[in-house]
Order: C-alpha cells, then structure tokens, then sequence
C-alpha cells in the first residue's frame, strides 16, 4: 500500500504571529539586506557568482585581518569549519593541545580524536581561561603539531585574551595555531597574521550577523603547506580544503554550493566594511558595558569576574530560588524575547553580535529580563537597571538603524 499524504501545517500556523526578537548565543537578527540576499537563487557557477565569491573572500580578508587568499567558505555551521581545520591539519601520528574552557573550544579535541591525533586537553580551572603559565608549562614539556582554542567560549562567557601570545610560543615551537572566533570575529579585534594564527573559523550566524549554516575559514601558507604535505588519506571529501580550494580559488565545481548563504554573507560582511571594524568594536563595546551594567544595577549577578569577561555573550547567574527555563520562557511569551540557557550551568546567556547590538534590541532585552525575573518571585528595581542602561549608553543614530 503506498502511503497516503500526511495532514500539513502552513508555516505561518507554526511560527510565532510576531518574530521573536533572538537575543541569545545565536543565531542573531539579521539586517534586510542579509535577509534579502537569502532569498536569491543564482547559477554557483555562472560569472555573477564568481564576482560575489571574491568579493566575500576580499572583505573576508578585511575580517579576519589577513592577506592570505585561502579563504573558504563552507557548506555548514561553524562546527564544519571547526572540522575542515582539524581534519586537514591531524591524523594518526600528529598531535594537539586543546585548550578547552568550555562546549566549543573543547569540540575541537574531540574532533581530532576522532581523526586519530594524540590529543591532550589542557582545561581551565573554574570560570577563567586557560592561563598562559599553564600553556607555557604544556608546551615546555612536549612537542605538539597543532594547539586549538576559542576567543570567546560561547557556552559560558569567558574570553582568551592572550592569543597573540599563545601564538607567538606556537610560532617559535613550529606549531599550528586554530582559533575558534565564531562569536568574536568583527566584535572585538581579531589580528590572524599579525598575531600569527594558522587557521581561523567563523560562523555566520553570530559575529557576522548573517545567516545559519555557512561559515568562513582561512588558512596561513603554513598550514595550507601542512596540508599539501599530507601523505594519509582525507577521511572527508566535502570538507577536504584542497578539494574546496577548486571552487573557492579557481570557481570550478566542487559541489552544489548554498548560494543564497553566501549572498547573504557577502551582505553581512559588506556591511561589516561599510561599518570599519574599529567603529564597529566600539559599537560592541559601548553596547555590551552599558547592558552588563543595566544587568548589575537592577540586581542580577554576571556569572565571570570582569578580567576574563567576554563581551559578546554576556553570561548571566540564574537567581537563587528560580529556573532559568522558567524566566526564559515568560520572556518569550509575555515580551517575544529570546535568550539562551547554557549547557549545564544554572547562567542565562544574551548575545551581543552585531545586529543585536542595537540600543532599541538592549532596552528591550533588559526590561525583559527584569520583569520576567520579577514574574518569578526575584526582588529586582527593573527601572533603576533601564535608567543605568540609557546612562552608559551612547546612542548614535547609527545605533538605532535597523
């Protein structure tokens, strides 16, 4: 018997009748020039999307703050991107030091012990970063071909602020430096050949403020040399960089490629060149202060001490007595807001990622908050953390477009 067709839901009865306003860990709002361009069809081969390929690998250049033209978009999440780079990089016999802070910047060892590379985990202690002392002492002790780490730990709020360091010990060992910059890219300055890092990934969905599912990776000549040099087979073929290369570098075939995701980020990123990335950290900055302030003085508690904050995803403690899954869904309800939960922590989590970074979106998050928290039974001034928020923020006109 072949089956019958199944009773169906126009979208418009699944989604919300007013858009939530996503002001969690991602993904992020996007502009209307982002979201048009997602909704273009054009041939991946023909001469328009040649000039939209380099043209994203140019600004990409700008982004990432590097003259290397292995610039490569992938067909997935910033996961994928987290993949190609271990899997091109490591194999049986090759080793990397992860240094693992939380969820993200801990995948990458996983990822490689699935390839087959000797991994040591180097893990922070509590809610900080790995220190550089640690990192010293581990690369004292043993050789490794490859150490990874994020910028910005995503599932807690914690920021590695001595890359450029790290990298520089790296460097004079002969060993790959990767960074995850998923959150960070275009939010706070990021230097990949002035800081000497070997690979760098980004999503779209977070810094670039562009869509799910298509991310950017880019190589030094060192690494791409790494990966020339290999003599073990590529367990991949989707994510094989050098395969990639054939469309990213020469616009031949390599696979049906998400064409509008790619639309989409040569708008976002466009947009990131219109901005300047020093106008735009400052952006990211005076937003994120003004709203971790407005959070403090209401009464909440931020989840890590100010020197290792990360500004991008603001880390929240989940009140005593309360459930973060509870407030989170009083806001979304009663005030169409969404902020994230966390991976096993009791902390609420709200992003600060470029669209999100609007004085309109931090008002609205924050009285969100506040009285979704008061709901619950929390004893909070919600309009002395408002009143806090418009002090310490500046508000340019520039900040108020959408």
């Amino acid at each position: 018997m072949p089956l019958s067709p199944p009773q169906t839901q126009h979208l418009d009865s699944i989604l919300p009748a007013e858009p939530l306003l996503l002001m969690g860990a991602g993904p992020v709002p996007i502009s209307h020039a982002v979201s048009r361009a997602n909704g273009v069809v054009i041939n991946h081969l023909g001469e328009t999307m040649d000039a939209v390929v380099s043209n994203v690998k140019m600004m990409g250049r700008y982004a990432f703050q590097t003259v290397s033209d292995k610039i490569i978009g992938v067909s997935g999440p910033a996961s994928a991107a987290m993949e190609m780079a271990i899997t091109n990089i490591l194999w049986p016999g090759r080793s990397v030091l992860a240094l693992s802070m939380g969820t993200f910047s801990g995948r990458m060892a996983e990822m490689a012990e699935g390839v087959g590379a000797e991994v040591t985990v180097l893990k922070s202690t509590g809610i900080e970063p790995v220190r550089l002392e640690q990192i010293r002492e581990a690369l004292s002790k043993k050789h490794y071909d490859v150490i990874t780490m994020a910028q910005g730990e995503t599932s807690c709020g914690v920021e590695m602020k001595c890359i450029p360091e790290v990298a520089q010990m790296a460097k004079e060992l002969g060993t790959l430096v990767v960074v995850d910059a998923v959150c960070t890219l275009t939010t706070m300055p990021l230097q990949m050949d002035e800081w000497g890092i070997d690979i760098a990934i980004a999503g779209g969905q977070k810094g670039l403020s562009s869509i799910p599912g298509v991310s950017l990776i880019v190589f030094s000549d060192a690494a791409w040399k790494t990966i020339e040099s290999r003599n073990v087979r590529q367990p991949h073929w989707c994510l094989d960089a050098l395969k990639a290369q054939t469309f990213w570098g020469s616009q031949q075939y390599h696979y049906t490629a998400p064409v509008p995701g790619i639309l989409a980020l040569h708008e976002a990123l466009r947009q990131i060149c219109e901005e300047t990335l020093p106008s735009r950290f400052e952006r990211h900055r005076t937003s994120s202060i003004a709203l971790q302030s407005g959070i403090e003085t209401m009464g909440l508690k931020l989840f890590v001490p100010i020197k290792d904050r990360l500004n991008s995803v603001v880390a929240i403690q989940t009140p005593e007595d309360t459930d973060s899954a509870q407030i989170r869904k009083i806001m979304s309800k009663r005030f169409n807001v969404e902020i994230s939960g966390a991976f096993g922590m009791d902390i609420m989590r709200i992003g600060q990622m470029g669209e999100q970074c609007r004085s309109h979106n931090l008002f609205k998050v924050l009285y969100a908050l506040g009285m979704s928290c008061r709901q619950t039974g929390v004893d909070l001034d919600v309009s002395l953390g408002m009143a806090e928020l418009e002090l310490n923020l500046v508000i340019d006109p520039e900040n108020l477009v959408d």
